[in-house]
């Protein structure tokens, strides 16, 4: 039954792949991280659980450059989700060196034929327990524990990166994006999980290398036993699977100040929503021009928009954008986003973005605050359902 968990989360790894890469491109490196852990609890079950020679040859040493993955995968997420553009930069790659130098490590190890690995696998883990292999450059001890220090200082690290892009745009913009409160519970929650488990992996293997100790006066080979070890491990790994589906803006790939073609990003938006103050008695044209230019970001996809929100962002005040709306256009700025919203998606129906998306998916990507609100305002704008108007493209295709 345990094996449903790493294989749930592969599956939600392969969705975000799927799905949301179109739409923000740091959603790329989230679905690779998360297929990074579930492979990584997938390789423990197969070689501490099932007691077969054939997945313990297998699993044994080959997979070991993927936990030198985990951390720089969590490092480029948070990196190109906060940055100016979402490509990594030469230098970046640098990140993944110890995994390639692991493989490098491996390799006496990882080239012999497949029945003496099945028979050194099985010596190790179901007899000797002595974790002692001859390597290239590194013990197999010390690649054992240091891949453990690896994630928790890449998870310091990423919180760390965070908090001081954040300081700066505060210091730069006097603002943060609307939606950085989730972005940041998201982002410390799973940096959080990252720490537990690193912790508990560093205080197994200091145990099992013998070194004792107490906390609160519990010796460390209670608290650090075995099956507490890939209890909290396993069962980390498996809990940040379901914490994404809390977090239904990211499970979307809706984490970005704008989404619109998914290559915007946090600062390019605010440098944008920050024009030139407009006084009340600016041409109306001036203030067509500024929507218009303020419309291209669709900063009206957000759910948090809000004519305040437009009335801080474009430096105009509330009254005068809420009269040019009612006079002018003659429509109240309720309806002129929820027609912006109706346009936003066709335009996503008839371009097929939102093919392999749901009902409720296409709502949420689009600002609504829910899938009845959502199909209400589409019938009351187009005269038909959203999955009859889904239906109607795909026939004239």
């Amino acid at each position: 039954m345990a094996i449903l968990f790493p294989l749930f989360g592969i599956f939600t790894s392969f969705i975000l792949i799927y799905y949301l890469s179109s739409l923000n491109r740091s959603n790329i490196f989230l679905a690779l991280f998360f297929l990074c852990c579930n492979l990584v609890v997938l390789i423990y079950f197969g070689l501490h659980f099932t007691h077969n020679l054939f997945w313990q040859g297998v699993c044994f040493v080959n997979w070991l450059p993927l936990s030198y993955l985990l951390g720089p995968l969590l490092f480029y997420y948070v990196k190109t989700t906060l940055a100016d553009n979402n490509k990594l930069q030469k230098w970046d790659w640098l990140h993944l060196l110890p995994a390639f130098l692991t493989i490098i490590n491996c390799l006496p190890f990882t080239t012999l034929p497949f029945d003496e690995k099945v028979r050194i696998a099985h010596e190790i883990v179901d007899i000797t327990e002595n974790y002692t292999l001859n390597f290239y450059f590194a013990s197999f001890e010390f690649i054992l524990f240091s891949r453990s220090v690896h994630l928790l200082v890449y998870a310091l690290l990423s919180i760390g990166y965070f908090y001081n892009h954040s300081r700066i745009m505060l210091k730069k913009f006097n603002k943060l994006p609307s939606n950085h409160s989730i972005i940041k519970r998201w982002m410390y929650l799973l940096c959080f999980i990252q720490i537990v488990i690193a912790v508990n992996s560093i205080g197994h293997m200091t145990t099992v290398y013998g070194l004792h100790f107490s906390v609160f006066g519990i010796p460390s080979s209670v608290i650090f036993e075995e099956s507490y070890y890939f209890g909290i491990c396993g069962g980390g790994f498996f809990i940040q699977n379901i914490f994404l589906f809390l977090f239904p803006k990211i499970l979307y790939g809706n984490v970005s100040y704008s989404i619109e073609k998914g290559k915007d990003s946090i600062i390019d938006e605010l440098k944008s929503s920050l024009p030139k103050k407009l006084k009340e008695s600016a041409p109306i044209q001036d203030i067509e021009n500024t929507l218009n230019e303020y419309l291209q970001n669709a900063t009206y996809i957000q759910k948090e928009f809000s004519l305040s929100q437009m009335s801080f962002d474009l430096k105009i005040p509330e009254r005068f954008l809420s009269n040019y709306f009612n006079k002018e256009l003659d429509i109240t700025f309720s309806e002129w986003r929820k027609n912006l919203r109706i346009d936003y998606v066709c335009k996503m129906i008839e371009q097929g973005e939102s093919k392999n998306l749901t009902i409720e998916a296409i709502a949420t990507n689009a600002g609504f605050a829910s899938r009845s609100k959502f199909i209400d305002a589409f019938k009351e704008r187009k005269g038909v359902t959203p999955s009859a108007f889904i239906k109607s493209i795909g026939r004239q295709d």
